[in-house]
């Protein structure tokens, strides 16, 4: 077995498209080896700025030879048939078998296919996957057809110690790589591997993405301890400043203290988002005027030149959040509101203006769903929850809408409750994401999200298969997640209708079809808990729009099915159900008439008929008063007198009358059992 290593040198790939590239240069070299015949013990994909690198382990030194039968005339067949067969094959007389078959005897030719030396089969292979690396704004270069992120500058490739003959458009795969850009840029002969991971790290580049990562949490870490401090946790900008650097020296800067007057997330995303700077932190957890830089070299001084520089950089980005805040507070939110006009949110559903206005009415009709609710306050919050759209800060930083809208209500003098409920409705964002409870902004949050919904699906913009491009889905499990986690009896179906009502679009919203929409999402976010999918869908079935109430039934069912009564009742219901389809489509008519007590015969019958007429109630009763449980419990006590009946009654009686009776009989133990749930929805 044997090692195979293949490095692509370009210039700087983007840091977000890194890892994924790697990993899609891995994916696409296994699968064709695997079509090949090649298989491999362990494949894997790195990535730096410089180049993306895949190493593939426990290769075989050659195909594996295959051989294919062909049969051919039958024994006896003239001789030109059997020529021509032979030349097809490629075999002499002597090389075809003789086999007996069903059909008589026939010739058979076994045809060995010598599995090629891998050596010739990657080429082409790694020809093809490089090629096909899906890059998401992929360039040419100087005379090249061929397609790449950055240009291509180098090859490496090497199986078993070996150079790979591949060829790539102008380049001709070696066994040599580079080092670091600028401490040492001279080309390296590498053998293998472990080679080639040694002698980069001893040119200053750390292939491994994870690695650099450790490398450079350590080092903040320890810079930041040095000064009482702790890093402000950020794994994404962790993973970018990773993609960054081969060789991350981390250095530690100061920030005029006047700067902190800005609020300090403010300040935090202009030094991440623009400048790829970690913030530091005190004990009070508050903000602290230093920051740490990742430089991609170490320098002679030590790095003070480096963190000078940044230091100057930084000052002018920071002088720009200063300025916006100040500017930004000149004007109250309310005021701003007019200007949301000027800002499109669809071209079908109007402006955020409007949007906003919407959102303001389908308030009133949410707030009395929610405990402790003040709609003034939850309209007031939604008048204002877009105005910071137009800020000069919201306008740089996009990542602060909300955030900024909740300071510059503070500043105006509005409520707790208001500028808490601008900042918290957009939230949650994801699954992850905190979920609000002040009723307020669950209010808004609420509004917002339905809005949104109601509208895209009224004029059929839904999401199909992988997508999505107005976060549709992730608003229904926003809306999920604040009803189930607030515990909110909020009829879905109703303020869909309401909400849809409130948008000036030719369409017609189809509230069962968003209804649907939001089964599939719950799921999804009931698929971590073990809950199973088609218990969702029973219940949903029912026409169920009461998240919470709907969540009661799916909890009761399963305990119900689980347990042995319920489990055999489901069998017997759908015996039930399975004779009522075959019988009512043959004779054209339905059984739900009520059952003729005096057409009751057997003993059986008899019992089920009153063990029915006193279930019944118990179940009715408890599903009124959302007693789920108790329901359940009330029909397991149909199952012995189910048992006993199918054991012991002909359903299908000559007798056409006790027939059908006995038909209108199963018909009430499937209406009944359906109150539970829809049960033809349970699969297995």
């Amino acid at each position: 077995m044997a090692e195979l290593l293949l490095e692509l040198f370009s210039e700087e790939i983007p840091a977000r498209m890194q890892n994924k590239a790697a990993d899609d240069l891995a994916r696409l070299i296994s699968a064709g080896l695997k079509e090949a015949g090649l298989d491999c013990d362990d494949i894997r994909g790195f990535a730096t700025a410089r180049r993306l690198a895949v190493v593939v382990d426990g290769l075989p030194a050659a195909q594996l030879d295959t051989f294919e039968e062909k049969r051919g005339p039958r024994v006896g067949a003239p001789d030109k048939a059997v020529e021509g067969f032979m030349k097809s094959a490629g075999l002499s007389r002597d090389q075809l078998e003789e086999r007996e078959t069903e059909k008589g005897s026939f010739y058979y030719a076994v045809i060995e296919n010598k599995g090629r030396p891998t050596m010739d089969v990657l080429p082409g292979l790694l020809n093809t996957a490089i090629s096909a690396v899906p890059w998401p704004k992929p360039m040419r270069w100087g005379a090249y057809s061929a397609r790449w992120v950055r240009p291509l500058h180098n090859i490496l490739c090497l199986f078993d110690g070996k150079t790979v003959p591949l060829a790539w458009e102008h380049l001709t795969a070696n066994n040599q790589t580079f080092g670091h850009r600028f401490m040492a840029p001279e080309a390296i002969t590498v053998k293998d591997f472990a080679d080639y991971q040694a002698r980069l790290k001893s040119a200053y580049v750390v292939l491994d993405a994870t690695d650099r990562e450790k490398i450079i949490a350590k080092d903040a870490a320890r810079l930041a301890a040095a000064e009482g401090l702790a890093l402000i946790e950020d794994p994404a900008l962790l993973s970018e400043v990773a993609g960054l650097v081969e060789w991350p020296e981390s250095l530690i800067g100061s920030i005029d203290t006047s700067f902190l007057e800005v609020p300090q997330e403010a300040l935090i995303s202009a030094m991440r988002s623009h400048q790829k700077y970690f913030s530091l932190a005190g004990s009070d957890g508050r903000m602290a005027p230093r920051f740490i830089v990742v430089a991609n070299l170490r320098a002679e001084d030590g790095g003070r030149e480096i963190t000078a520089g940044n230091e100057r950089v930084l000052s002018a980005r920071l002088s720009d959040a200063k300025f916006f805040w100040d500017k930004d507070r000149e004007k109250s939110l309310e005021s701003r509101v007019p200007d949301l006009e000027k800002i499109i949110f669809h071209a079908k559903l109007g402006t955020v203006r409007e949007k906003v206005e919407r959102i303001i009415k389908l308030t009133a009709e949410i707030a009395p769903f929610v405990p402790n609710s003040d709609a003034e306050a939850a309209a007031r919050a939604a008048l204002l929850a877009k105005a910071d759209l137009t800020t000069e800060m919201v306008g740089e930083f996009a990542d602060l809408q909300g955030l900024m809208g909740r300071y510059y209500a503070a500043h105006d003098g509005e409520s707790v409750a208001v500028a808490t409920a601008i900042e918290e409705h957009y939230s949650p964002l994801g699954p992850n994401d905190s979920c609000p409870s002040e009723p307020a902004s669950v209010i808004v949050a609420l509004a917002d999200k339905i809005d949104t919904l109601t509208g895209f699906f009224a004029i059929d913009e839904k999401p199909t298969g992988s997508k999505d491009p107005y976060a549709l889905r992730r608003a229904a499990l926003g809306v999920i997640r604040l009803v189930l986690e607030n515990r909110l009896r909020l009829p879905l179906l109703d303020i869909f209708r309401k909400s849809g009502a409130l948008h000036d679009v030719p369409e017609t919203l189809d509230e069962s079809e968003l209804l649907a929409f939001f089964a599939d999402r719950l799921k999804v976010h009931l698929k971590e808990q073990n809950v199973r999918h088609d218990y969702i869908t029973a219940a949903f079935a029912l026409g169920e729009d009461d998240l919470l109430r709907l969540m009661a039934r799916v909890e009761a069912l399963s305990s119900f099915l689980d347990s042995e009564d319920g489990a055999n009742l489901l069998i017997a219901y759908r015996r039930a159900a399975n004779i009522l389809r075959i019988e009512e489509k043959k004779d054209g008519v339905t059984y739900d008439a009520p059952v003729d007590e005096a057409l009751l015969a057997d003993a059986e019958e008899l019992a089920l008929d009153k063990r029915i007429k006193e279930v019944s109630g118990l179940v009715t009763a408890a599903i009124d008063m959302d007693e789920f449980e108790a329901a359940g419990a009330a029909a397991a006590r149909l199952r012995k007198p189910v048992d006993a009946f199918f054991d012991k009654v002909t359903v299908n009686a000559e007798d056409a009358a006790l027939r059908a009776n006995r038909l209108r009989l199963l018909s009430t133990i499937r209406n009944l059992l359906d109150q539970l749930a829809d049960l033809s929805k349970i699969e297995g």
